[in-house]
Order: structure tokens, then sequence, then C-alpha cells
């Protein structure tokens, strides 16, 4: 056994960094909401998705699996899960807490620069939304939500909250069109940006946990369309 990584042969190291590398690419794409909830992933698929062999491709489909971010339904293929409704709402009561506490830390901390990144990343979203480009909207709706996040300097509660978006993120696409049409998202994003001029943190807390909560209506309604579908 190699206690330490460094001295393992360099074919092996080089294969531990595709490993992480991919296992970062894919974990960053369920975070985002690239993958829907029950779509079908083979280690192939990855390993070309990914540009890599299917050594790493494996590695992290097996890391994923661990973290319930996939699920394996025979010896090659994984699925992205489909929550249900006591998942959904467990996520929700804790996304609340986590990222409620992580907005109130940050509001102390904004600067003029992270205000301008963040009202460039809401016009990204804001023509995404209008043209109907939801995956993008995803995307740059991550990006938004962390930035905030990781201004309350405490990296340890940012990634506690990762691993929960690990598990929501595929479902987010449940949220359109309708939160596009609405305009949910954009009312919230709009008040915590303004929250965080001012350095008001109970108002910048306010603003994202109704952002979830808001979020969470959507998903909740669209289980169970999805299981009054299922059921004619």
């Amino acid at each position: 056994m190699w206690d330490n990584p460094n001295e393992l042969p360099q074919g092996e190291r080089a294969m531990e960094r595709l490993g992480d590398a991919a296992y970062r690419q894919m974990k960053e794409r369920i975070i985002r909401g690239v993958y829907r909830p029950g779509h079908k992933l083979t280690v192939r698929a990855v390993a070309q998705d990914l540009d890599v062999s299917t050594t790493p491709a494996r590695d992290a489909i097996n890391r994923l699996t661990s973290e319930g971010a996939l699920v394996y339904t025979g010896p090659k293929t994984v699925v992205v899960p489909v929550l249900d409704a006591a998942a959904l709402r467990e996520i929700t009561l804790t996304r609340l807490v986590l990222e409620g506490l992580a907005s109130e830390q940050a509001a102390q901390h904004g600067t003029p620069a992270n205000l301008r990144e963040l009202k460039a990343l809401q016009r990204l979203i804001n023509s995404a939304l209008d043209e109907k480009r939801y995956a993008e909207a995803l995307w740059h709706n991550k990006e938004f939500h962390f930035a905030i996040y990781r201004l309350s300097g405490l990296p340890h509660l940012v990634s506690m909250i990762e691993s929960l978006w690990l598990r929501i993120g595929p479902s987010l696409h449940n949220l359109y069109p309708e939160f596009a049409e609405e305009k949910y998202g954009v009312r919230n994003h709009e008040m915590a940006m303004e929250a965080l001029e001012e350095r008001d943190a109970a108002s910048l807390r306010a603003a994202m946990e109704n952002d979830i909560r808001d979020g969470y209506r959507r998903l909740k309604r669209a289980g169970r369309e999805r299981g009054a579908g299922s059921s004619t």
C-alpha cells in the first residue's frame, strides 16, 4: 500500500488526477442541473462526455453514487435519482437553515465588485429565461447563489450547502417554465442584491430563504403532477 500519494508511480498519479478532475466536472454538472432526474448515464457515455478514459469516468461515478448523487441500476449504468416528497422536504428544510446562515453571515462582506458580479450574473439569468434557455439559467443561478454564500467566509458551511445542491440540482429543471414566467427567482435575487448593498443581514437571509421556499412549492407541485401522470 502507498501511504503517500506522491510515492505512487507516475502513471497512477496521473490517473488519480484524472479521476479527481472527472469527479469535479461531473459533480458541477449535477449541481448545476445539466442532467435531469431519471437521466441514465453509462461509464462509456460519461467518459466520452468528459473526454477521459473509462477508468477515471468510473471512479467519478463511484464517488458520486457514494454521495447519493447517482444510483446504480445495473453493472455499467447509473441514473440521476428522482427525489420523493420526503427527501425534497428534508433537503429544503436543511437548505433553509444552512443557506440562510450563509446569507446572513455574507451581508457584512459584500463589496461594490461583488455587487457588480451578481448583477452581471443576474443579467445572464434574465436573458436565458427570456429566451427559454433554462439549462443556461440554471448554470448561472448556481453561480449567483454561491457568490453570496462564499462571502460568508465559512468554507465548511459552503461545502455542506454544495452537498445539498448535489441532491437537489437535477430537480431544479422542474421549476420551469413557471418560474421563468412568474419571475419568482428574479424578484428574490433583486431583493438579495439590494440587501447586500445595504448590508442588511436579516433582509438578505429572508430573500434567499424566500427563493428556496418558492422553489420548493413549485417542485412539490411538480412531484404531485408527476405522480398523477404515472397513475393514469
